[in-house]
């Protein structure tokens, strides 16, 4: 009689680990579709003069869109495809100075500055 409880025992055990490696087994491939879902896209963000507007465009697509500088100096245009992108700093919707070529990646963002002590904002506005 004891090897039958030591069977049923093993059984139990057995069972249980395999249970455990299914429910490990489908936590993991959830987390691996859920990880892959969210990162399809990246952000370009920076620092620019406050009022200015900064127009993102892909160098292949044209595709983009154009956001506005905060109050506090900021910007950010999120939710862009991977690929290479044209970053233009607009002042009354004039190109002002623009960074080529920055490269967008997947879940991933790219800081692009415009500092005006470098490209002279004020007299490029002034001169239109």
């Amino acid at each position: 009689m004891n090897s039958i409880s030591s069977m049923n025992s093993v059984s139990r055990r057995l069972g249980r680990r395999l249970l455990l490696a299914g429910i490990a087994g489908v936590f993991a491939l959830a987390g691996v579709s859920t990880a892959s879902a969210q990162a399809t896209t990246g952000d370009v963000f920076g620092k620019a003069p406050a009022g200015y507007s900064v127009a993102v465009r892909s160098d292949a697509t044209g595709a983009g869109r154009t956001v506005r500088v905060d109050t506090a100096g900021r910007y950010s245009a999120s939710h862009l495809p991977n690929g290479v992108y044209t970053v233009t700093l607009l002042q009354n919707d004039q190109p002002v100075a623009k960074h080529l070529n920055v490269p967008v990646y997947v879940g991933r963002g790219v800081q692009v500055d415009f500092n005006c002590s470098e490209i002279k904002c004020d007299q490029v506005a002034a001169a239109k």
